[in-house]
Protein backbone atom coordinates (compact mmCIF):
# COMPACT_ATOMS: atom_id res chain seq x y z
CA UNK A 1 0.00 0.00 0.00
CA UNK A 2 2.80 2.40 0.93
CA UNK A 3 4.51 1.52 -2.36
CA UNK A 4 1.31 2.34 -4.29
CA UNK A 5 0.87 5.66 -2.49
CA UNK A 6 4.49 6.57 -3.15
CA UNK A 7 4.08 5.85 -6.85
CA UNK A 8 0.89 7.88 -6.92
CA UNK A 9 2.58 10.86 -5.28
CA UNK A 10 5.51 10.66 -7.67
CA UNK A 11 3.08 10.54 -10.59
CA UNK A 12 1.18 13.60 -9.38
CA UNK A 13 4.45 15.49 -8.87
CA UNK A 14 5.69 14.62 -12.36
CA UNK A 15 2.35 15.62 -13.92
CA UNK A 16 2.43 18.95 -12.06
CA UNK A 17 6.00 19.60 -13.13
CA UNK A 18 5.24 18.74 -16.74
CA UNK A 19 2.17 21.00 -16.65
CA UNK A 20 4.20 23.90 -15.25
CA UNK A 21 6.69 23.53 -18.09
CA UNK A 22 4.09 23.18 -20.84
CA UNK A 23 3.40 26.91 -21.10
CA UNK A 24 4.69 27.33 -24.63
CA UNK A 25 4.14 30.20 -27.08
CA UNK A 26 1.30 28.16 -28.61
CA UNK A 27 -0.57 28.07 -25.29
CA UNK A 28 -0.78 31.87 -25.26
CA UNK A 29 -2.95 31.54 -28.36
CA UNK A 30 -5.94 30.11 -26.50
CA UNK A 31 -9.07 32.26 -26.61
CA UNK A 32 -7.76 34.91 -28.99
CA UNK A 33 -10.16 36.68 -31.33
CA UNK A 34 -9.13 35.90 -34.89
CA UNK A 35 -11.43 38.02 -37.03
CA UNK A 36 -12.10 39.69 -40.35
CA UNK A 37 -13.43 43.21 -40.92
CA UNK A 38 -16.56 42.51 -42.94
CA UNK A 39 -17.22 45.02 -45.71
CA UNK A 40 -20.94 45.87 -45.67
CA UNK A 41 -22.27 44.81 -49.09
CA UNK A 42 -24.62 46.82 -51.35
CA UNK A 43 -27.19 44.02 -51.40
CA UNK A 44 -28.27 41.01 -49.36
CA UNK A 45 -26.08 37.92 -49.40
CA UNK A 46 -26.31 34.23 -48.54
CA UNK A 47 -24.76 31.95 -45.94
CA UNK A 48 -21.97 31.12 -48.39
CA UNK A 49 -20.29 34.39 -47.43
CA UNK A 50 -19.94 33.20 -43.84
CA UNK A 51 -18.67 29.83 -44.95
CA UNK A 52 -15.88 31.65 -46.78
CA UNK A 53 -15.01 33.41 -43.52
CA UNK A 54 -14.81 30.07 -41.72
CA UNK A 55 -12.74 28.64 -44.57
CA UNK A 56 -10.26 31.48 -43.99
CA UNK A 57 -9.85 30.21 -40.42
CA UNK A 58 -11.59 33.14 -38.74
CA UNK A 59 -13.92 32.74 -35.76
CA UNK A 60 -15.07 36.36 -35.65
CA UNK A 61 -16.22 39.15 -37.95
CA UNK A 62 -16.47 42.87 -37.34
CA UNK A 63 -19.80 44.24 -38.63
CA UNK A 64 -19.30 47.90 -39.57
CA UNK A 65 -22.39 50.06 -40.22
CA UNK A 66 -20.88 53.34 -41.41
CA UNK A 67 -22.19 56.84 -40.77
CA UNK A 68 -20.89 60.03 -42.37
CA UNK A 69 -19.75 63.46 -41.20
CA UNK A 70 -18.79 66.19 -43.64
CA UNK A 71 -15.74 68.33 -42.93
CA UNK A 72 -16.71 71.30 -40.75
CA UNK A 73 -20.36 70.23 -40.40
CA UNK A 74 -21.52 69.22 -36.87
CA UNK A 75 -23.83 66.46 -38.04
CA UNK A 76 -23.76 62.68 -38.25
CA UNK A 77 -25.68 61.22 -41.17
CA UNK A 78 -26.86 57.63 -41.06
CA UNK A 79 -29.39 55.28 -42.66
CA UNK A 80 -29.88 57.28 -45.83
CA UNK A 81 -31.12 55.79 -49.07
CA UNK A 82 -27.67 56.37 -50.59
CA UNK A 83 -25.98 53.96 -48.20
CA UNK A 84 -25.38 50.34 -49.04
CA UNK A 85 -27.89 47.87 -47.68
CA UNK A 86 -25.28 46.20 -45.47
CA UNK A 87 -24.56 49.47 -43.64
CA UNK A 88 -28.18 50.14 -42.74
CA UNK A 89 -29.88 48.55 -39.69
CA UNK A 90 -31.66 45.80 -41.62
CA UNK A 91 -28.45 44.79 -43.36
CA UNK A 92 -26.49 44.86 -40.14
CA UNK A 93 -29.05 42.61 -38.45
CA UNK A 94 -28.93 40.17 -41.35
CA UNK A 95 -25.13 40.07 -41.21
CA UNK A 96 -25.08 39.36 -37.47
CA UNK A 97 -27.72 36.63 -37.73
CA UNK A 98 -25.92 34.86 -40.58
CA UNK A 99 -22.65 35.05 -38.66
CA UNK A 100 -24.24 33.49 -35.59
CA UNK A 101 -25.87 30.76 -37.65
CA UNK A 102 -22.41 29.93 -39.02
CA UNK A 103 -20.97 29.71 -35.51
CA UNK A 104 -19.07 33.01 -35.78
CA UNK A 105 -18.87 35.69 -33.12
CA UNK A 106 -19.37 39.37 -33.89
CA UNK A 107 -17.84 42.66 -32.91
CA UNK A 108 -20.35 45.40 -33.77
CA UNK A 109 -18.29 48.44 -34.75
CA UNK A 110 -20.30 51.49 -35.85
CA UNK A 111 -17.84 53.79 -37.59
CA UNK A 112 -17.88 57.37 -38.91
CA UNK A 113 -16.40 58.18 -42.31
CA UNK A 114 -15.40 61.72 -43.31
CA UNK A 115 -15.40 62.18 -47.12
CA UNK A 116 -12.22 63.95 -48.28
CA UNK A 117 -11.02 64.03 -44.70
CA UNK A 118 -10.16 61.90 -41.68
CA UNK A 119 -12.24 61.38 -38.56
CA UNK A 120 -9.10 61.78 -36.44
CA UNK A 121 -9.02 65.45 -37.42
CA UNK A 122 -12.67 66.06 -36.51
CA UNK A 123 -12.87 69.34 -34.55
CA UNK A 124 -15.23 72.26 -34.02
CA UNK A 125 -14.73 75.84 -32.86
CA UNK A 126 -17.76 76.24 -30.62
CA UNK A 127 -19.43 74.37 -27.78
CA UNK A 128 -22.71 74.57 -29.66
CA UNK A 129 -21.22 72.78 -32.66
CA UNK A 130 -19.68 70.09 -30.49
CA UNK A 131 -22.97 69.44 -28.71
CA UNK A 132 -24.80 69.22 -32.03
CA UNK A 133 -22.37 66.63 -33.34
CA UNK A 134 -22.34 64.70 -30.07
CA UNK A 135 -26.14 64.54 -29.96
CA UNK A 136 -26.15 63.09 -33.47
CA UNK A 137 -23.39 60.62 -32.65
CA UNK A 138 -25.22 59.40 -29.56
CA UNK A 139 -28.41 58.94 -31.58
CA UNK A 140 -26.37 56.88 -34.05
CA UNK A 141 -24.54 54.72 -31.48
CA UNK A 142 -27.19 53.88 -28.87
CA UNK A 143 -29.60 52.00 -31.17
CA UNK A 144 -26.69 49.77 -32.15
CA UNK A 145 -25.94 49.11 -28.49
CA UNK A 146 -29.55 47.98 -28.14
CA UNK A 147 -29.19 45.83 -31.27
CA UNK A 148 -26.04 44.28 -29.84
CA UNK A 149 -27.90 43.31 -26.66
CA UNK A 150 -30.93 41.99 -28.53
CA UNK A 151 -28.84 39.85 -30.90
CA UNK A 152 -26.33 38.70 -28.28
CA UNK A 153 -23.34 40.33 -29.97
CA UNK A 154 -20.09 39.33 -28.27
CA UNK A 155 -18.29 42.72 -28.37
CA UNK A 156 -19.22 46.34 -29.01
CA UNK A 157 -16.95 49.17 -30.16
CA UNK A 158 -18.01 52.71 -29.21
CA UNK A 159 -15.97 54.60 -31.82
CA UNK A 160 -13.00 54.59 -34.16
CA UNK A 161 -9.93 56.85 -34.47
CA UNK A 162 -11.30 60.08 -32.98
CA UNK A 163 -7.75 61.27 -32.31
CA UNK A 164 -8.75 64.89 -31.63
CA UNK A 165 -12.26 64.46 -30.26
CA UNK A 166 -11.38 61.84 -27.63
CA UNK A 167 -8.90 63.83 -25.48
CA UNK A 168 -10.72 67.09 -26.14
CA UNK A 169 -14.19 65.82 -25.19
CA UNK A 170 -13.52 63.20 -22.51
CA UNK A 171 -16.67 63.99 -20.52
CA UNK A 172 -18.87 63.25 -23.55
CA UNK A 173 -17.22 59.88 -24.16
CA UNK A 174 -17.58 58.85 -20.53
CA UNK A 175 -21.28 59.76 -20.57
CA UNK A 176 -21.71 57.83 -23.81
CA UNK A 177 -20.00 54.75 -22.36
CA UNK A 178 -22.32 54.88 -19.33
CA UNK A 179 -25.36 55.07 -21.61
CA UNK A 180 -24.11 52.18 -23.74
CA UNK A 181 -23.61 50.12 -20.55
CA UNK A 182 -27.27 50.72 -19.68
CA UNK A 183 -28.30 49.13 -22.97
CA UNK A 184 -25.66 46.50 -23.62
CA UNK A 185 -24.34 44.02 -21.06
CA UNK A 186 -21.33 42.73 -23.00
CA UNK A 187 -17.72 43.95 -23.17
CA UNK A 188 -16.78 47.29 -24.72
CA UNK A 189 -13.79 48.68 -26.57
CA UNK A 190 -12.75 51.77 -28.52
CA UNK A 191 -10.64 51.61 -31.69
CA UNK A 192 -7.71 54.00 -31.23
CA UNK A 193 -5.31 54.77 -34.05
CA UNK A 194 -1.84 53.24 -33.55
CA UNK A 195 -0.37 56.60 -32.50
CA UNK A 196 -3.36 57.55 -30.29
CA UNK A 197 -3.95 54.67 -27.89
CA UNK A 198 -1.67 55.91 -25.09
CA UNK A 199 -3.54 59.25 -24.97
CA UNK A 200 -7.06 57.86 -24.61
CA UNK A 201 -8.28 58.96 -21.14
CA UNK A 202 -11.15 56.53 -20.56
CA UNK A 203 -9.65 53.04 -20.89
CA UNK A 204 -10.62 52.49 -17.25
CA UNK A 205 -14.28 52.54 -18.34
CA UNK A 206 -13.80 49.85 -21.04
CA UNK A 207 -12.90 46.16 -21.21
CA UNK A 208 -10.33 46.09 -24.03
CA UNK A 209 -7.76 48.54 -25.33
CA UNK A 210 -8.60 48.67 -29.02
CA UNK A 211 -5.79 49.58 -31.44
CA UNK A 212 -5.93 50.05 -35.19
CA UNK A 213 -2.49 48.56 -35.62
CA UNK A 214 -0.98 50.25 -38.67
CA UNK A 215 2.41 50.59 -37.01
CA UNK A 216 5.13 51.48 -39.56
CA UNK A 217 7.72 48.69 -39.68
CA UNK A 218 9.74 48.80 -42.89
CA UNK A 219 9.64 50.65 -46.21
CA UNK A 220 11.53 47.91 -48.03
CA UNK A 221 9.65 46.47 -51.00
CA UNK A 222 9.47 42.90 -49.66
CA UNK A 223 10.95 42.51 -46.18
CA UNK A 224 11.11 38.97 -44.88
CA UNK A 225 8.98 37.60 -42.06
CA UNK A 226 12.02 37.49 -39.76
CA UNK A 227 12.95 41.09 -40.58
CA UNK A 228 9.44 42.29 -39.83
CA UNK A 229 9.29 40.27 -36.62
CA UNK A 230 12.42 42.09 -35.49
CA UNK A 231 10.95 45.49 -36.38
CA UNK A 232 7.88 44.64 -34.28
CA UNK A 233 9.83 44.23 -31.05
CA UNK A 234 9.94 47.91 -29.89
CA UNK A 235 6.21 48.24 -30.54
CA UNK A 236 5.50 44.97 -28.75
CA UNK A 237 7.36 46.18 -25.67
CA UNK A 238 5.40 49.45 -25.62
CA UNK A 239 2.07 47.66 -26.02
CA UNK A 240 2.94 45.09 -23.36
CA UNK A 241 3.94 47.82 -20.90
CA UNK A 242 0.74 49.74 -21.57
CA UNK A 243 -1.39 46.64 -21.10
CA UNK A 244 0.29 45.93 -17.76
CA UNK A 245 -0.13 49.56 -16.71
CA UNK A 246 -3.85 49.62 -17.48
CA UNK A 247 -4.49 45.97 -16.52
CA UNK A 248 -6.42 45.49 -19.77
CA UNK A 249 -5.83 43.21 -22.76
CA UNK A 250 -5.04 44.79 -26.13
CA UNK A 251 -7.19 43.96 -29.15
CA UNK A 252 -6.23 44.94 -32.69
CA UNK A 253 -9.59 46.34 -33.77
CA UNK A 254 -8.00 46.67 -37.21
CA UNK A 255 -4.77 45.51 -38.80
CA UNK A 256 -3.88 44.90 -42.40
CA UNK A 257 -1.65 45.57 -45.36
CA UNK A 258 -2.12 46.57 -48.96
CA UNK A 259 -0.74 44.10 -51.48
CA UNK A 260 1.92 46.46 -52.87
CA UNK A 261 5.63 47.14 -52.53
CA UNK A 262 6.50 48.59 -49.12
CA UNK A 263 3.14 47.71 -47.58
CA UNK A 264 4.67 47.30 -44.09
CA UNK A 265 5.59 51.00 -44.04
CA UNK A 266 3.33 54.04 -43.70
CA UNK A 267 0.02 52.67 -44.95
CA UNK A 268 -1.76 56.03 -44.85
CA UNK A 269 0.78 57.44 -47.33
CA UNK A 270 0.66 54.42 -49.63
CA UNK A 271 -3.11 54.76 -49.99
CA UNK A 272 -2.63 58.20 -51.57
CA UNK A 273 -0.36 56.91 -54.33
CA UNK A 274 -1.79 53.45 -54.86
CA UNK A 275 -2.08 53.61 -58.68
CA UNK A 276 1.65 54.14 -59.09
CA UNK A 277 2.71 51.34 -56.74
CA UNK A 278 3.69 47.88 -57.95
CA UNK A 279 1.46 45.01 -56.77
CA UNK A 280 3.22 42.67 -54.36
CA UNK A 281 1.29 39.77 -52.87
CA UNK A 282 4.34 38.33 -51.11
CA UNK A 283 4.96 41.57 -49.21
CA UNK A 284 1.39 41.48 -47.90
CA UNK A 285 1.66 37.80 -46.97
CA UNK A 286 4.95 38.34 -45.12
CA UNK A 287 3.55 41.29 -43.18
CA UNK A 288 0.46 39.38 -42.07
CA UNK A 289 2.49 36.32 -41.11
CA UNK A 290 4.97 38.37 -39.08
CA UNK A 291 2.22 40.10 -37.10
CA UNK A 292 0.43 36.87 -36.26
CA UNK A 293 3.67 35.05 -35.50
CA UNK A 294 4.79 37.75 -33.05
CA UNK A 295 1.52 38.53 -31.30
CA UNK A 296 0.01 35.05 -31.01
CA UNK A 297 2.73 34.37 -28.40
CA UNK A 298 1.79 37.38 -26.27
CA UNK A 299 -0.60 36.91 -23.35
CA UNK A 300 -1.60 40.61 -23.35
CA UNK A 301 -2.82 40.39 -26.96
CA UNK A 302 -6.49 39.44 -27.29
CA UNK A 303 -6.48 38.97 -31.07
CA UNK A 304 -7.28 41.09 -34.08
CA UNK A 305 -9.55 41.84 -37.03
CA UNK A 306 -7.91 41.83 -40.45
CA UNK A 307 -8.84 44.75 -42.68
CA UNK A 308 -10.69 43.75 -44.82
CA UNK A 309 -12.97 41.04 -46.26
CA UNK A 310 -15.60 41.26 -49.03
CA UNK A 311 -18.63 39.00 -48.54
CA UNK A 312 -19.89 39.27 -52.11
CA UNK A 313 -16.59 39.28 -53.99
CA UNK A 314 -14.31 36.31 -54.16
CA UNK A 315 -12.10 34.19 -56.34
CA UNK A 316 -9.81 35.80 -58.86
CA UNK A 317 -6.79 37.92 -58.09
CA UNK A 318 -7.85 40.65 -60.51
CA UNK A 319 -10.99 41.30 -58.47
CA UNK A 320 -8.96 42.61 -55.55
CA UNK A 321 -5.85 44.10 -57.09
CA UNK A 322 -3.76 46.05 -54.60
CA UNK A 323 -6.45 46.22 -51.94
CA UNK A 324 -6.12 45.13 -48.29
CA UNK A 325 -8.14 41.95 -48.71
CA UNK A 326 -6.21 38.65 -48.80
CA UNK A 327 -8.92 37.06 -50.94
CA UNK A 328 -7.52 35.31 -54.00
CA UNK A 329 -3.94 36.14 -52.92
CA UNK A 330 -0.88 34.52 -51.40
CA UNK A 331 -1.82 35.91 -47.98
CA UNK A 332 -4.98 33.81 -47.78
CA UNK A 333 -3.06 30.58 -47.15
CA UNK A 334 -0.98 32.33 -44.49
CA UNK A 335 -4.16 33.54 -42.83
CA UNK A 336 -5.75 30.08 -42.90
CA UNK A 337 -2.69 28.53 -41.35
CA UNK A 338 -2.09 31.14 -38.65
CA UNK A 339 -5.72 31.70 -37.71
CA UNK A 340 -6.33 27.99 -37.28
Amino acid sequence: MKYFVALLLIGVFCFSLASSRSVTPASADAGKKYGLSFVAPPDSFSTEAMEAVRHAGAGWIAAIPYAFTRVGEPRVYYNSGRQWWGERPEGCRHTIRLAHEAGLRVMLKPQVYVPRGWVGSLDFDTEEAWQSWENDYEAYILPFAEMAEELNVALFCIGTEFKTAVPKREAFWRRLIAKVRQRYSGPLTYAANWDEYAKVPFWDALDYIGVDAYFPLSEAATPSVNELAGHWQPWVEQLRDFSHKTQLPILFTEYGYLSVDGCAGKTWELEKKLPELAPNQQAQANAIEALLLVFSREDFWAGGFLWKWYPTRRGREDQYGKDYTPQGKTALEILRSRYR
